[in-house]
């Protein structure tokens, strides 16, 4: 696993716009191990489970009895200094006891540990433990992390310059061309881009949904389809305002870029009602289409200037903030602003022609 993740990580190095790449670190904590020799142990008469625990109690201690303060108690643990428990060649000479009745070989102890042997005394014989394992310190593992009962490795990246799908096709594609994944082994892609699938599978669902919302509100105020769909014409424009805005920014569409989009669909038809509505008003009141035209036009130029003015220089701060959530600002600011200009000159000039074109051959000119 860390193998394959060290390649995996190697590769993606190599992909256009990752930065910051690296490994959780997996290995590196030193771990020490005693490998019995059964053999030796079988020789000496003694069990694995008898050397087992005598390097437990060295290592890890044993309770030799209690210490009582008042109402209060502590055991009293009794084991290696560190320096010694640290010390692999030191624990070679830890002696292990051997049975009382010895039959298959002399005992052996160390003539550095005289005194440990003078201390335990004469009527029992040990033996060092390195003549009946090995003691060694290797490199282990630093931690096991598990995700649904399974070991994975994380590999971590920034992507900068670059929008994030075709940043994980990219790697997609480089690390299946370079790196063989064993057989029982998987690759997924989390964080961020797991966010991005969720949220693009909800717009799928809240644009067409919110489109229809603003279809059937232009209905029920105008009720005419002809009419609410000549204000609906400017969501298209507004959103062709919107795509030349990251364009020229050179923002990547992303899942905030998408709300921007949303709310513009709004705002880009707010215009349209008023200017439809006094146009309609003017013919009400007797004007004919192409003096209610014009007179609605020049009479609503101040409330759709004054209208997108404020929508757009409102998001001017956050088109070009560059501090703590520039990355979800800055794209909505600036479909909003692109989307509103566009939509704005769809109001004044378009929309106007629209109007005429629909109605010419039905209304006294």
């Amino acid at each position: 696993l860390n193998a394959t993740g060290e390649a995996i990580e190697a590769v993606l190095r190599t992909v256009p716009g990752a930065a910051d790449v690296r490994m959780e670190q997996a290995d590196g904590l030193p771990v020490m191990t005693v490998e019995p020799d059964r053999t030796a142990i079988a020789r000496y008469g003694l069990d694995v489970a008898e050397v087992q625990h005598t390097v437990q109690i060295a290592t890890g201690g044993e309770v030799a009895g209690q210490m009582f303060e008042g109402d209060r108690r502590f055991d009293l643990v009794v084991r290696l200094p560190e320096t010694l428990r640290e010390n692999p060649e030191t624990l070679k000479y830890l002696p292990v006891p051997l049975p009382e009745i010895q039959t298959h070989a002399e005992p052996i102890l160390a003539t550095s540990f005289d005194p440990l042997r003078d201390a335990l005394g004469h009527g029992r014989n040990y033996v060092p433990l390195g003549e009946l394992a090995s003691v060694d310190v290797a490199q282990g593992p630093n931690q096991i992390t598990r995700e649904n009962g399974k070991r994975r490795v994380v590999i971590t990246a920034n992507v900068r310059g670059r929008d994030l799908g075709s940043f994980v096709e990219g790697a997609r594609q480089r690390i299946h061309d370079n790196v063989p994944i064993p057989a029982g082994y998987w690759l997924d892609f989390g964080g961020t881009f797991e966010q991005l699938i969720s949220a693009s599978k909800r717009l799928q669902l809240a644009v067409p949904l919110a489109l229809l919302l603003i279809f059937g509100l232009l209905y029920m105020a105008f009720n005419s389809a002809r009419d609410a769909l000549i204000v609906f014409t400017g969501v298209p424009l507004a959103l062709t305002g919107g795509v030349l805005a990251l364009w020229l920014r050179d923002i990547p569409l992303s899942i905030s870029a998408a709300v921007g989009f949303i709310a513009l669909s709004g705002v880009a038809v707010l215009n349209g009602v008023v200017m439809i509505s006094f146009i309609r008003k003017l013919q009400e009141d007797g004007s004919t289409l192409r003096i209610a035209i014009t007179k609605g036009a020049l009479t609503r130029l101040r409330p759709v200037l004054m209208t997108a003015l404020v929508a757009s220089l409102g998001f001017v701060p956050m088109a070009f903030n560059v501090g703590i959530g520039a990355e979800v600002q800055r794209p909505l600011a600036t479909v909003v602003i692109g989307g509103i200009l566009s939509s704005t000159a769809l109001t004044l000039f378009v929309l106007p022609v629209l109007y005429w074109l629909v109605y010419r051959k039905q209304k006294t000119i």
